[in-house]
């Protein structure tokens, strides 16, 4: 299993493109891995006959940990059927990993720290014994007994400098002048009795809850989902549990942008064709982001991390769903230069062949989620980014300009741009002079290419 990235430690076996028997040529495509970033075909290494597939689909394998045997003098007759491929075998650096330390996927791991669960509570039933997030999810709808609530961790915090109660508050025979704040739901003891009628919040428990089960009748259509689309529900349903989620709104003219544009046009630079509105777009939020640099940064436990390059995603729809490449220091391309970056990036996001190193490492994200029937939206935030902004339908309006002295009415092309920002660690005011300073440099337009 080659390393696919920087943060990538493993990754899952999706599909065997080669099979048990078959010859393969150097650099011909063996089987498709998932990470948490992107699908990626991994090539042959050398020529040979592929004996063995050790890591059945499904597998998650770990960085060094070996995939399939192949025989390089090419002898058929060693070559093993796929019904008894066995399951990935650790890696040795796995094998050298303390004995305190459980394995477990990176979802099942996120989704026991979002719970505050023990990891070592839960049995694994994943390759090597593996926690998967089947598992954690087991384990949590099971229930556990009161003796194991009592033990399951708080979160660190819910925002930066909030921590969970260490202590009940005491007992009252009236109502409380304040009720408790409570980020996990209270242990058994402080459970309210059937008919609570007391003063203040109840903690809910969202385990309780369960939509019924629908049964598909004749005529529907069940579409399982696939590895990526599986991967972009669990990063929306975290951001926005974990993020709260402000949104405001600007309406942008873009008349001298698009004036810009035709200038664009007609230079020689750009071979009579002008970068798009997007590129202008991305080109106003890079140089609003120098003015306000805790949009441009991550959170990481309690500390937000104001990044000093601007590594700008750019959300791009693909057949197989939504991928967000990131432009690498952003903030030194000139107009053409995120242009070119962008053509690049957009073209092989939706061939395949983008890298999981060029998927993450975002700083902002700007998203265009098309030019048709988009009059405005609020995007979820990329995590652990702070913000994201997205582009609505460019529509020629009436809108009201002063012109000697006097109000009148003119057609202009307007958008309505909007951010979404993170509130525990961005206050209105700075998300707001930021959108209100993205808008001045769209209607000034005075980007140079």
């Amino acid at each position: 299993m080659p390393q696919l990235g920087e943060s990538v430690v493993e990754g899952t076996v999706v599909r065997w493109i080669a099979k048990p028997g078959q010859r393969v040529e150097r650099d011909e495509p063996l089987v498709e891995i998932a990470t948490d970033k992107a699908n990626t075909e991994i090539p042959s290494p050398s020529a040979g006959v592929l004996v063995e597939q050790l890591a059945k689909e499904g597998a998650v394998v770990a960085v060094g940990a070996p995939l399939a045997r192949l025989d390089e003098s090419g002898a058929q007759s060693q070559a093993a059927p796929s019904q008894t491929a066995q399951p990935a075998r650790a890696a040795p650096s796995q094998a050298a990993q303390p004995a305190a330390e459980v394995r477990a996927t990176p979802v099942g791991r996120n989704v026991a720290q979002e719970h505050g669960l023990d990891l070592s509570k839960v049995q694994g039933s994943g390759t090597g014994g593996r926690v998967t997030k089947a598992d954690v999810n087991s384990y949590l709808e099971k229930g556990a007994t009161a003796a194991q609530q009592s033990e399951l961790r708080p979160p660190s915090s819910t925002f930066p400098g909030q921590r969970a109660p260490t202590a009940p508050p005491p007992a009252y025979s009236q109502p409380p002048v304040a009720a408790p704040y409570y980020s996990q739901p209270p242990p058994p003891s402080m459970a309210p009795a059937a008919g609570y009628a007391g003063f203040g919040p109840v903690a809910i428990s969202l385990r309780a809850y369960k939509p019924p089960r629908y049964a598909p009748k004749e005529g529907d259509q069940v579409v399982p989902f696939d590895q990526r689309r599986r991967l972009i529900a669990e990063h929306m349903v975290y951001s926005k549990a974990t993020s709260p989620h402000v949104p405001c709104t600007a309406e942008v003219d873009m008349g001298n942008l698009s004036r810009l544009r035709g200038e664009w046009k007609r230079a020689k630079e750009t071979s009579g064709k002008a970068p798009s509105f997007l590129v202008g777009i991305c080109r106003a939020a890079v140089q609003a982001l120098a003015e306000f640099p805790r949009l441009n940064a991550v959170v990481q436990d309690e500390t937000l991390i104001q990044r000093k390059d601007v590594n700008l995603g750019v959300a791009v729809e693909t057949e197989k769903g939504l991928l967000v490449p990131v432009m690498r220091r952003a903030n030194e391309l000139s107009v053409l230069g995120l242009s070119r970056a962008l053509d690049d990036l957009a073209l092989r996001a939706r061939s395949g062949k983008v890298t999981a190193d060029e998927l993450s490492g975002g700083s902002f994200t700007v998203s265009n989620p098309g030019l048709k029937g988009n009059l405005f939206g609020a995007a979820i935030i990329n995590q652990p980014q702070v913000g994201i902004l997205r582009m609505g339908e460019i529509v020629k309006r009436p809108v009201v300009r002063e012109l000697d002295g006097e109000d009148v009415i003119v057609i202009r092309p307007m958008m309505y741009l909007t951010l979404s920002y993170d509130h525990r660690v961005i206050d209105g005011v700075t998300g707001n002079g930021f959108l209100h300073r993205v808008r001045e440099l769209i209607e000034a337009a005075k980007f140079a290419l």
